[in-house]
């Protein structure tokens, strides 16, 4: 908390000194979006270099002027907060003024703006993001307050933690942890009793794209557990996307990969290889988009799919064919084939990249 407090102190002390100097004060944030400021490690996945270019957000220019007070009205919401030793969410922090934040998208990008410029970790600013995934099987833990979490005794599914970090006395018997991309292909596996079938296991949703928080579980199982993490996608781009976001992070948070990134997380399926293998016929495909081609285009030039020639190979066999396709394309084989075939063959044989 001191850190904290001392990190927004000095933001202050450096506008104070400018203004009393006569100069417009400025803050200076690093360039998240850029992908020069970004390199690619085996062990971490994306992460921000230390030289990386910057922007400034002036008080004396137009475009800038208005972000520029945003940045201190929330900096002074965080530091009593810190103060305070109370939290809020990314979605309260809007909720408390909304004419002057405009957006939630304004308000999510300036507190990942401010957790980078001072080098911290948003959890530690007291600002928790709300949490959209779900986790369900042979695990139990206590949550912060000290509430009792037993995802295990039946197929309820529990909403991930808003403070991850504060859980604790994590136990498990699972021999693996399956991420699937999608609520109804999680909801499905729940239906058909997947996790206590095969083998005990943990199964874990970002229902799509994963939020901090679902990311955050996973890299905690990861380092609580330390057994094998496979995921369950669509055999499209975007589901190619959303597990490398798993596995190597994203551009935008890549200051915070070490928290956020599994990098021995496996692809199980669906591969595009899968829909050959099994005959799926071509009428139950979906043809590309030109969205999906510059998707495609784009994943395939990233730096970690040169180290991983597997991937390399199922995404040119994607890419030839320009057909994708939903997990629910199984049901086409049969109405319970994930759940009864494709996985258990997969895990029993290792089917995996």
């Amino acid at each position: 908390s001191a850190e904290v407090l001392e990190a927004i102190e000095n933001v202050i002390q450096g506008v104070l000194q400018s203004l009393a100097q006569r100069k417009a004060p400025v803050l200076t944030v690093a360039n998240r979006t850029d992908w020069r400021n970004i390199e690619f490690k085996d062990s971490v996945g994306l992460q921000m270099i230390p030289q990386c270019t910057t922007k400034q957000i002036r008080s004396d220019c137009p475009q800038s002027a208005k972000r520029f007070a945003l940045m201190l009205k929330i900096l002074s919401m965080i530091y009593k907060m810190v103060q305070s030793n109370t939290y809020a969410t990314k979605r309260d922090i809007y909720y408390s003024d909304t004419l002057l934040f405009g957006s939630q998208s304004a308000v999510d990008q300036i507190i990942n703006d401010i957790s980078c410029m001072l080098k911290i970790p948003r959890r530690s600013l007291h600002v928790l993001s709300t949490t959209k995934g779900f986790v369900a099987g042979n695990l139990s833990y206590t949550e912060e307050d000290g509430t009792k979490v037993n995802c295990t005794c039946s197929a309820t599914v529990f909403t991930v933690p808003s403070n991850v970090q504060g859980i604790r006395n994590l136990t498990s018997h699972a021999k693996f942890i399956l991420i699937v991309e999608k609520d109804a292909t999680f909801q499905r596996l729940l239906d058909d009793d997947f996790f206590n079938k095969v083998s005990p296991c943990i199964m874990i949703t970002g229902r799509g794209i994963p939020d901090l928080n679902t990311r955050l579980l996973v890299r905690k199982l990861w380092d609580s557990f330390q057994i094998p993490i496979f995921t369950l996608m669509d055999a499209d781009p975007h589901g190619v996307e959303i597990m490398c976001v798993y596995k190597y992070g994203s551009v935008s948070m890549s200051f915070e990969a070490h928290h956020l990134t599994v990098p021995s997380i496996k692809w199980l399926g669906l591969l595009p290889s899968d829909l050959e293998r099994l005959n799926i016929c071509k009428d139950a495909l979906i043809p590309f988009t030109k969205q999906d081609e510059n998707k495609l285009a784009s994943i395939q030039k990233r730096p970690y799919i040169a180290c991983q020639p597997l991937w390399k190979r199922e995404l040119e066999i994607m890419a030839a064919s320009k057909l994708k396709a939903e997990i629910q394309v199984l049901t086409s084989l049969s109405s319970d084939y994930l759940s009864r075939v494709y996985l258990p063959n997969k895990l029993q044989f290792g089917g995996w990249l």
